[in-house]
């Protein structure tokens, strides 16, 4: 008796226990399949029913929806597509043409209440003076020159004037001669022209000047000199006022009488008269014999100008250079400065030597050097300098541009009064003498800057309008992806992280049966068959 009471009070608490546990299995199934029906985080039709993504819903609809037309999804399918097509298309063109790099130029008038005044350089076309040439001159430098040959001889003494031949024959006498050192440097300064000879008058905005005002230079046509450089101690010179006699006024007397005989083409004798202007920034070294314009004796040249600043883009926009060169030579790049330490650095490489207007420490040409040498070499590099020499342009830079004017002097009713000031017939002054005035058109100057046409933001503005004309998309919408892939990337690793541990707990789940089956064959010794075969095992009738 007290068996079979142990026995009714121990099955039906063990039947109630698996049901609880059984039962707790199948709400959790249960629970997980309402959940799939109506989709998890990362469901895909979770996704397509909460994405902002236009379009989505209706080719993936709910399931509750599924039983919509076909040919509605099919069309919804095509449409999707098509925009989607069409936005890609459109996207790579606008990335295609932000690769690019477009640029623009914009241009603006400033008016300003002063302005700095340029420099301007100034060379006589003629190098060299006849009249200063030394026997020791001829000796070293006649063959550069084209005075004399190979033999120290004159080459074509029919084509010379009488006096020019008598100097000549003087000078070239070499009997019992000894030849002194010489200096290429020192030839060129002491037989170039000088401005204090060359000037008949200066006047700077209405104010007496002299050549004190000006700097002696070197270029391509020796010495030559600039008003208003940029030197230590020296303020430059501003102008408040725009117009003629606003500027620079000079007379140069050219002094035609001292010009070279021509006998021959070289480097070093000109066919012109007169004198050759550049306009250029402080910053700038003048390169005159490119860069600048020729004026005429016997005639008044009005030079309006208007200061530029220019702008300009680096790369990959443009191709601008804003750092120094690595010579030091110049302090400030800029592209003459550029042409000028490239031709230095070749002549130097070639010859061993520079040439008098080029800078640096290595030694000056002799004329032998110059003759052989450095005027075949800067000859050869002019004809490859788009290989050899690479100058572009400086970032920020400023330029001048210039109008050109011109009278005839002197006039009628001036040419006896100016025989009389300079002690000069009216055939000299009318083949040396010449006006140069150099003013500001107006008090403003000119910016022409380049600008960035197509930058990020406006790469960013067109996709992301073409995302909200074609698929209604948006930034977000794209975090919405990344969320959902985030998602289902992470789903899918905890699975396969916990498969193991999955199938453990499912054997954890099992053996919480087996003890029952344990009771039930040991019930099924004092228990009649017949209670077992009609209620089966007590696992089945608690599950």
């Amino acid at each position: 008796m007290a068996t079979e009471l142990s026995v009714r009070v121990i099955v039906p608490a063990l039947m109630m226990e698996l049901k609880d546990n059984c039962g707790s299995e199948g709400s959790r199934e249960t629970e997980s399949g309402v959940m799939g029906s109506l989709g998890g985080p990362s469901s895909w039709g979770s996704f397509t029913q909460r994405s902002t993504l236009h379009g989505l819903r209706f080719v993936f609809p709910h399931a509750a929806s599924s039983r919509r037309s076909a040919l509605r999804r099919l069309l919804w399918s095509a449409a999707l597509l098509a925009c989607l097509v069409l936005l890609v298309l459109e996207s790579a063109e606008r990335v295609a043409y932000f690769l690019q790099y477009p640029q623009v130029t914009s241009v603006d008038a400033v008016v300003s209440g002063s302005l700095v005044f340029p420099a301007i350089t100034v060379c006589n076309l003629n190098a060299y003076r006849f009249t200063r040439l030394t026997r020791n001159d001829l000796y070293h430098a006649g063959e550069l020159l084209a005075l004399l040959d190979v033999h120290l001889q004159i080459p074509e003494p029919h084509l010379t004037e009488p006096h020019v031949l008598s100097f000549l024959t003087e000078k070239a006498n070499f009997s019992n001669f000894r030849p002194k050192p010489f200096s290429m440097r020192e030839f060129t300064e002491r037989v170039g022209h000088d401005l204090k000879e060359m000037m008949l008058y200066c006047r700077y905005q209405g104010q007496e000047c002299s050549h004190r005002d000006f700097k002696t230079v070197f270029t391509r046509y020796g010495k030559c000199y600039m008003f208003n450089a940029a030197e230590e101690g020296k303020t430059l010179r501003t102008t408040m006022k725009g117009g003629t006699g606003n500027g620079l006024e000079i007379m140069l007397d050219i002094q035609q009488d001292e010009y070279l005989p021509v006998w021959g083409e070289t480097e070093e004798t000109a066919f012109e008269a007169g004198v050759r202007v550049q306009i250029h920034s402080h910053a700038e070294p003048p390169f005159v014999h490119e860069l600048g314009f020729g004026v005429a004796p016997g005639f008044q040249t009005f030079v309006a100008t208007q200061e530029q600043r220019l702008t300009y883009l680096p790369p990959p926009w443009g191709e601008c250079v804003s750092r120094a060169l690595d010579s030091g030579f110049f302090q400030v790049y800029s592209v003459t400065a550029c042409r000028i330490e490239c031709e230095t650095r070749y002549i130097v490489e070639n010859c061993n030597c520079r040439m008098v207007h080029m800078p640096g420490d290595s030694p000056y040409c002799t004329p032998e050097q110059y003759k052989d040498c450095a005027e075949p070499a800067l000859a050869a590099l002019s004809a490859v300098e788009g290989s050899n020499c690479v100058c572009r342009n400086p970032c920020n830079m400023t330029r001048y541009n210039k109008e050109l004017s011109m009278v005839k002097i002197p006039s009628k009713t001036s040419a006896r009064y100016l025989e009389k000031k300079f002690n000069k017939s009216e055939k000299y002054i009318t083949d040396n003498i010449l006006v140069l005035d150099v003013f500001f058109e107006a008090l403003n100057y000119e910016t022409i800057e380049q600008k960035k046409a197509y930058e990020v933001a406006g790469l960013l503005g067109d996709i992301g309008g073409q995302m909200g004309l074609f698929i209604g998309a948006s930034i977000l919408t794209i975090l919405e992806l990344f969320d959902y892939a985030y998602e289902v990337v992470k789903e899918r690793l905890l699975d396969l992280l916990s498969r193991d541990e999955e199938e453990e707990s499912r054997g954890e789940d099992v053996s919480t049966c087996d003890p029952v089956v344990n009771h039930s064959e040991t019930i099924s010794h004092t228990v009649s068959v017949p209670l077992q075969t009609t209620l089966g095992t007590l696992e089945e009738i608690a599950c």
